[in-house]
């Protein structure tokens, strides 16, 4: 993961770039001696912005947002306080409860393949609360504290992959289920975990490489990454169908964020949604018959947080979608595999701003 971090500029550091590992810092003094500090942005199919911060002379009236980016993948650092409600959803829409609810931020529910618990991050941890209702437990992930919201249960519920940045980008880990020590599947960084092949032998993963964002696979037990796409801009998401025929994923080739799928070697990639929405992380039902994403307005770049957004619905078999609900959420509401193991409901996060 590259964060950028703000800092107050002094004359003689106008327009420097420094590389320290993974973190970059962009300072600059305009004219006048006005001094802006971190306004980045990453070169992709369209620019994003990862943020802004301007100040004057006199320190205590400098403004900063942090911002973390993702080689592609944007990931504002949310500084507005919210409200993070833990939801599941039935099926026709009609049950929707919340579960969970705090003054903090966590994100990206999985559900565990009993079906007795959800698993979500906050602040670099993974937590799980009981689908009846609870306070969340912590999850020993060993040395593993730094985790982001791309994490999800193995297909016969003994292991969990997560995305973890201990050395400041991110790489995947696999270790059991009930907590442990994680081991390293991934050498190349930033990788980010979406899926895992329903034989339990094969991890999808978005990964960054040379500037751009693409989609790769890699045995459970490490080795050789393969990448599975090579268009221009971002693939991301991968997911796997569960007769392991395809892996859906969302990709801005044409012009705006769809969804698509491909064969699990990369072969015959086909758009699936044809819609005048930003579209993000696919997930096919357990059962096969359904595919739930997140949905933006089409000029929205990137999955940012505290968006309006819908849950959507479409038939795995070809289809028009239908909104399964309207929420003010997007990065952190369902980056990841949260169908129920029944195929009857879906878990997500939504979220409320809170005053300062």
């Amino acid at each position: 993961m590259i964060r950028f971090q703000f800092l107050m500029a002094r004359p003689s550091d106008s327009n420097h770039f420094k590389k320290s590992r993974a973190v970059w810092t962009w300072l600059a003094v305009l004219a006048g001696g006005v001094m802006l500090a971190g306004m980045g942005e990453i070169p992709r199919h369209n620019a994003a912005w990862a943020g802004l911060a301007m100040g004057v002379p006199a320190p205590e009236s400098l403004m900063l947002m942090r911002v973390g980016i993702q080689g592609s993948k944007a990931e504002v650092r949310n500084e507005v306080p919210v409200e993070s409600s833990l939801e599941v959803i039935s099926l026709d829409g009609r049950e929707r409860r919340v579960v969970y609810r705090a003054e903090k931020h966590f994100e990206a529910p999985n559900w565990s393949r009993d079906g007795m618990l959800l698993l979500i991050n906050c602040a670099g941890r993974l937590y799980t609360v009981p689908v009846k209702g609870g306070e969340p437990k912590l999850l020993d992930t060993g040395e593993a504290i730094h985790c982001n919201n791309d994490h999800g249960f193995s297909p016969d519920g003994r292991w969990l992959a997560i995305s973890n940045s201990t050395d400041g980008s991110s790489l995947v880990y696999v270790l059991p289920a009930g907590g442990g020590k994680p081991r390293q599947v991934t050498l190349r960084a930033p990788s980010y975990w979406h899926g895992w092949s329903p034989d339990g032998k094969t991890l999808a993963f978005a990964g960054i490489r040379n500037g751009n964002g693409d989609v790769y696979t890699i045995p459970l037990e490490g080795g050789e990454e393969r990448r599975l796409t090579d268009a221009p801009g971002l693939d991301d998401g991968p997911d796997y169908s569960p007769d392991g025929q395809y892996i859906y994923f969302n990709s801005v080739r044409t012009g705006w964020m769809q969804i698509w799928r491909m064969k699990p070697d990369g072969t015959g990639q086909e758009q699936v949604t044809h819609d005048d929405y930003a579209n993000w992380f696919a997930h096919p039902s357990p059962d096969g018959k359904w595919l739930a994403f997140v949905s933006y307005d089409k000029q929205v770049q990137g999955h940012p947080a505290n968006k309006d957004v819908m849950l959507r619905l479409m038939p795995a078999a070809g289809g028009e979608p239908h909104v399964l609900a309207k929420l003010f959420g997007g990065q952190g509401t369902m980056n990841v595999p949260s169908w129920s193991p029944d195929s009857k409901h879906l878990a997500f996060v939504s979220y409320r701003l809170l005053k300062p």
